[in-house]
């Protein structure tokens, strides 16, 4: 506990368009000279990346540590912890202002591969982290069209292009080789793009009545898949937040939506 009345010590971080994120401690009193990024690992396996930011004094008295946009945050969610001195006990943080009117407009840019992104955010039990992306290549999704009989996506990619061959690409999650593709309809630049998919012809699809369909955009023939996802604006988690109502078609529920990791997916019901 830090000496400020057993509260808990806070940091506010700023965040620019280059990807360079300050972390500035707000408790002052609260003694520590590292801050400690640790990508938190998956459900009973040991912690294996850390990341290490020395706290550096400022001209107004407070302290700040500064993650470059150079240091390659693998992705996931990144805990960011309080360090009294190297190899001390570590302390979690509260987040203090998260400044990041800069990630706002990300999806207006232009983005070079690999895409590395990196959002701070409160976690659900108050204490303050980082998700990052780091992919190869991307497709925003910038626009949902939902109607009674189909759903219209559009979307942009950044670090490739759509060339001859490309097809939107959605497959059956679980391994049972259900795959329809599209062709997807492309704009001038040869970048942003949409496509629709019509509610009846994916529900027949859908073995068992039921299932998850992810989408993926293959920009051109043999190229590597590329997974559509938000993720270039301030918005860590999106599941929860953009939400997308059900459409019944005969016997099935339709429904896009952005999964824990912002990316794009339709699911697919038995109605009632």
């Amino acid at each position: 506990m830090s000496a400020e009345q057993g509260v808990q010590p806070r940091v506010g971080c700023v965040v620019d368009t280059g990807g360079r994120i300050v972390f500035e401690m707000v408790s002052r009193s609260a003694e520590g000279r590292q801050l400690l990024l640790r990508l938190r690992p998956k459900k009973g396996q040991p912690e294996k990346v850390l990341h290490v930011l020395d706290l550096e004094p400022t001209d107004d008295g407070g302290r700040r540590a500064v993650l470059d946009p150079n240091t390659v945050l693998v992705e996931g969610r990144w805990d960011v912890y309080l360090l009294r001195e190297p190899e001390a006990e570590r302390q979690r943080l509260r987040p203090g202002m998260r400044d990041l009117r800069a990630l706002v407009d990300g999806h207006r840019r232009d983005w070079q591969a690999p895409l590395a992104v990196r959002v701070p955010y409160a976690t659900a039990d108050g204490f303050l982290a980082v998700r990052s992306w780091l992919r190869p290549a991307h497709g925003e999704v910038d626009a949902i069209t939902l109607t009674d009989r189909s759903l219209t996506v559009g979307a942009r990619l950044h670090g490739a292009s759509l060339r001859t061959g490309a097809v939107v690409h959605l497959r059956l999650r679980g391994g049972s080789g259900g795959v329809r593709d599209l062709e997807p309809r492309a704009e001038d630049d040869g970048r942003s793009f949409s496509f629709t998919v019509d509610h009846a012809e994916l529900a027949a699809e859908t073995v068992g009545g039921s299932g998850v369909w992810d989408v993926f955009v293959q920009p051109a023939a043999e190229a590597p898949l590329i997974r559509l996802a938000r993720l270039l604006d301030d918005v860590a988690g999106r599941k929860e937040v953009f939400v997308y109502p059900t459409v019944t078609v005969g016997g099935a529920g339709l429904r896009p939506y952005y999964t824990v990791d912002n990316d794009f997916s339709v699911e697919v019901t038995k109605a009632g």
